[in-house]
């Protein structure tokens, strides 16, 4: 079964000759199937395979990828949703897809923020609540 290109809108492609799968046995369901039938699909690219990969693309994609990232720069996707090898192989191109997808969102910019004087007084008057609770534990004598 050949892969043909993948496309992650809007400029991210994986041809198709970079994507290699292969099929493995599955631990999930299959019945008397399960210790004979390949279903599991475990797809692979190499980060260097993949075109329009900006520096910061890769970056978050790496990021994303975590431990499905290997020593060298490949990703693995695996999929064992069905017992079915075509539906899980379609299954891992489209969490490729996705992973690809993410890795171009921009992240949402930080803005500091402080809190309220309403905030600040409230936290404040509960922190001497909470010491004067553990002053009224005290035992004569006992300094701390």
């Amino acid at each position: 079964m050949a892969l043909g290109e993948l496309i992650a809108e809007p400029a991210v492609r994986v041809p198709g000759w970079a994507l290699r799968w292969r099929a493995v046995r599955s631990s999930g369901p299959g019945g008397q199937n399960v210790n004979k039938v390949a279903s599991k699909v475990e797809l692979r690219v190499a980060l260097a395979c993949i075109d329009g990969l900006t520096a910061r693309t890769g970056a978050r994609l790496r990021l994303l990828a975590g431990a499905r990232l290997t020593l060298g720069e490949e990703i693995v996707v695996t999929s064992a949703l069905t017992r079915d090898q075509g539906r899980n192989l379609d299954d891992a191109v489209a969490k490729l897809q996705g992973l690809l997808v993410r890795a171009q969102a921009l992240p949402r910019p930080r803005r500091a923020t402080t809190p309220s004087a309403g905030a600040v007084r409230r936290r404040l008057s509960d922190k001497k609540l909470a010491g004067a609770k553990k002053r009224g534990r005290r035992v004569d004598g006992d300094e701390g």
